[in-house]
């Protein structure tokens, strides 16, 4: 299965933008899919993930309570939802196979299968 990642541009602090991830086939035999991103100098991070079982969200703490993911199952579609975007936020994001753990309380999204990317959609937060 590849993704494709669409809705990056530039954003200003506080405002939102919403960013699709399009699969090409199936991604029921995933765990989950979900949202990276990689910043100038950064490693890549998980920030949010969608359990295919039940539809359950996971969120970085990073992103806790400004970022939505959501899915569109009939579309093959997940979508992140950027509400009040911080400086700290521009990478570029990337979708792909995800699971969540727990460490003391805090949410780690990761990759849970494949070593491929696709090409990434772009996010610029600038005033």
């Amino acid at each position: 299965v590849q993704f494709v990642e669409s809705g990056g541009g530039l954003v200003q602090p506080g405002d939102s933008l919403r960013l699709s991830c399009a699969a090409s086939g199936s991604t029921l035999g995933y765990h989950g899919i979900g949202w990276f991103r990689q910043a100038p100098g950064k490693e890549r991070e998980g920030v949010a993930c969608v359990r295919n079982s039940d539809g359950a969200t996971y969120y970085a703490d990073s992103v806790k309570g400004r970022f939505t993911i959501s899915r569109d199952n009939a579309k093959n579609t997940v979508y992140l939802q950027m509400n009040s975007p911080k400086q700290e936020d521009a990478a570029v994001y990337y979708c792909a196979s995800c699971a969540a753990a727990f460490y003391g309380g805090s949410t780690v999204v990761y990759r849970d299968e494949g070593n491929d990317w696709g090409r990434g959609t772009q996010v610029t937060v600038s005033s």
